[in-house]
């Protein structure tokens, strides 16, 4: 097995950030990352950038609490060359592993072939009492879980299950650069809370919106939302302009609304049809039915 070890010896410092499930480390892992100058972040087998997603598949999109444990500490072959992978790419000096204990984290680092850890952070050096409870009681509950990047970055994994992003303005302290936090609340696939859904509405108002930026789109007839579980399927009937690429531009909408509508709304977009029905001819201002 090729480990990171294999590529950068001991020169990564390794940090940890430990605390039981559900008493908020997740929500805090930006400030505790920021604060020792980390930026790169691994949670429940995603490796996090700042604020993006770069490598991983999220724990939390596991079917049972089983896999949740395994996906998070990574056991899988596959998952484990995916983010050697990604640090060959961007060569991090840092890395701030999260666990829900000191067993946990040392775990993780030994599957990915990670030097020991160097400094370790508990929740309660950074949470009251107080504020772990009411995370505790919340993740109970209601079923929610924060992980620290942005709502779009998370859409291939919780597609149906996003709650929630927020935004949170924080300070370094005095006289620092103060920095934008941000992070996004889901449910687990395996969480008894059921699911979050999007009205049809929004997937028409953004279908549409996205035509008016394509010239060969004259206007949008018809559209059809379908659920499936996984994911929406999209149906659209359009009025094309005459004399236009119809193959060409319809296609081109095709890639920009799928693209644009799993980043607005976290939803995975199955599938997406779109059908010309009529031709609009500018010069005699009129619509040609097929």
């Amino acid at each position: 097995m090729v480990t990171l070890k294999d590529f950068f010896g001991n020169k990564i410092e390794v940090y940890a950030f430990v605390g039981p499930s559900g008493t908020g480390k997740s929500y805090r892992a930006q400030m505790v990352a920021s604060e020792k100058g980390i930026n790169y972040i691994i949670d429940d087998g995603l490796l996090i950038r700042e604020n993006g997603v770069i490598a991983g598949e999220s724990a939390k999109k596991a079917p049972t609490k089983v896999e949740t444990v395994k996906k998070a500490l990574f056991y899988n072959e596959a998952e484990r060359q995916e983010i050697i992978k990604a640090f060959r790419k961007y060569r991090p000096d840092k890395i701030l592993l999260l666990g829900t204990s000191d067993k946990m984290v040392a775990k993780i680092a030994e599957n990915l072939g990670l030097p020991p850890i160097t400094e370790t952070v508990y929740i309660t050096d950074v949470a009251t009492k107080q504020e772990m409870e009411t995370a505790r009681r919340i993740r109970i509950t209601e079923g929610k879980h924060v992980i620290p990047v942005p709502t779009f970055e998370i859409k291939k994994d919780f597609s149906g299950y996003l709650l929630d992003p927020l935004q949170i303005f924080k300070s370094k302290g005095k006289g620092q650069k103060p920095y934008i936090s941000e992070k996004s609340i889901i449910r687990p696939t395996f969480s008894y809370m059921g699911k979050f859904t999007i009205s049809d509405t929004v997937f028409r108002q953004i279908l549409e919106f996205l035509a008016q930026k394509i010239e060969g789109i004259y206007k949008v007839q018809k559209t059809r939302v379908e659920n499936y579980g996984e994911g929406v399927g999209l149906y659209m009937e359009v009025t094309v302009v005459y004399g236009s690429n119809v193959v060409k531009e319809i296609k081109n909408f095709k890639e920009k609304a799928k693209k644009e509508i799993e980043k607005l709304t976290a939803m995975n977009v199955v599938s997406l049809e779109v059908v010309a029905k009529n031709i609009y001819v500018p010069e005699k201002q009129e619509e040609v039915k097929s």
